[in-house]
């Protein structure tokens, strides 16, 4: 199997079609039945040739030509592996490509991808690997770094999850949510490499909504976007952690803000009393507040409550099914009935997410938020002593030792 079918992308004048263009030809291929491995091997032919040929020849149709050019190789794959046949049925057997496809048929290749990636016979990490190759066009070099494993682990994962999906169909009532929690997955993953994997999830998001008009597909796009648009001002210029609370908004996209919310919007219509918002929806709308609040002071924590109690209304045991949820609620409910309320609520974590140290953290937040600086203090110390990553413990230390002396001045 080629090792790396899609590194000629980055040559020459291949590079002007974008990083689209192979999961669209590599999907069409998939879809007409072609295995991933033969697909990728045939596709990467067609690349080497595009190399020698499009720099005097450039075609009109550059998905056209990839297309044919990689259908003759995999129909002369199959012309040695089974002599048997007549080399006219073979022939017959060769599909034609007619010209460029609509966005429709782009969006319902990408979505018949995506099923194939997401499927869930496959693992987590399995899942969103192969989405970032198949679909999304990473190398597998590209994906290794980003999540910080050798390129040959990356490539073994990938290879294992190819034979797994192997003529398996995708009939399962669940695949499309399977589809979308991917999808965050592949997001919060966060920044890393040279793969903005943020970027890439919302990319992928935006075509699977070309594809559906499932509700909680604009509503993971939109919370996505919302999330992301405040990417600028989550660090400072010594590259340290600044909370919700404290970051320039100035520096927040305005413009990514506006289309998450008319993406929001766009959800919220289909809305029904026999069908609420999901929860990508109930989520989006709680970062769309955020948003929308010029200041911290300013923020909506009413409305925001409200939405919680929407979120944590979708599991019958929210503590156990959806712990965070909860988390987010006992912080909105802080800010709106007091810090005291938000500590009980918070307290029924503890047994759940009494480890972590972001329950910690939150815990933190609402001493300080009730004026009890000693206890803030001590919470922020136990959350940094948890914290999982360098950035998160140095900003926790901090809070501590603000804490502290903000008390000791008091």
């Amino acid at each position: 199997m080629a090792d790396e079918p899609i590194s000629a992308w980055d040559d020459g004048p291949l590079r002007a079609y974008g990083r689209d263009l192979i999961p669209r030809v590599l999907a069409g291929l998939v879809r007409r039945g072609e295995q991933f491995d033969a697909a990728e091997d045939a596709l990467q032919e067609a690349l080497l040739e595009a190399l020698r040929v499009w720099p005097e020849h450039p075609p009109n149709d550059p998905r056209a030509w990839l297309t044919t050019v990689a259908t003759r190789r995999l129909v002369d794959a199959r012309r040695s592996e089974a002599a048997r046949h007549r080399r006219e049925e073979e022939a017959e057997a060769e599909p034609r490509v007619d010209g460029p496809a609509s966005s429709e048929e782009v969006g319902d290749d990408t979505l018949f991808l995506l099923f194939r990636c997401c499927h869930p016979a496959l693992a987590p990490a399995s899942q969103v690997a192969l989405t970032l190759r198949a679909v999304g066009g990473l190398t597998t070099r590209e994906i290794a770094d980003a999540f910080y494993v050798p390129e040959a682990t990356m490539a073994q994962r990938i290879s294992r999850a190819k034979r797994t999906v192997r003529g398996r169909r995708l009939d399962q009532p669940g695949d499309l949510a399977v589809v979308l929690r991917v999808l965050y997955l592949v997001y919060t993953a966060g920044h890393a490499g040279r793969v903005d994997l943020a970027r890439e999830a919302i990319r992928l998001g935006r075509q699977l909504t070309l594809a559906t008009e499932e509700p909680e597909a604009r509503g993971l796009l939109a919370l996505m976007l919302l999330n992301h648009a405040r990417l600028p001002a989550r660090v400072d210029a010594e590259g340290r952690l600044v909370t919700l609370d404290q970051q320039d908004r100035g520096l927040w996209n305005r413009r990514e803000i506006a289309e998450g919310v008319r993406v929001l919007q766009s959800a919220l219509a289909w809305q029904t009393e026999a069908r609420p918002p999901g929860r990508y929806q109930v989520e989006a709308a709680i970062a769309a507040l955020h948003d929308d609040a010029a200041s911290a002071e300013e923020t909506d924590w009413p409305q925001i409550l409200s939405w919680y109690d929407d979120l944590v209304a979708l599991t019958d045991d929210p503590v156990r099914d959806d712990p965070a949820a909860v988390l987010g609620r006992a912080v909105a409910l802080g800010h709106v009935d007091g810090a005291a309320a938000g500590l009980r609520e918070s307290d029924r974590l503890r047994d759940v997410l009494g480890e972590r140290h972001r329950w910690h953290a939150v815990r933190g937040h609402l001493h300080e938020l009730g004026g009890d600086l000693p206890a803030a203090a001590a919470a922020y110390a136990e959350a940094a002593r948890r914290a999982t990553t360098v950035a998160e413990r140095d900003h926790l230390v901090r809070q501590a030792a603000r804490a502290r002396a903000q008390s000791a001045r008091a």
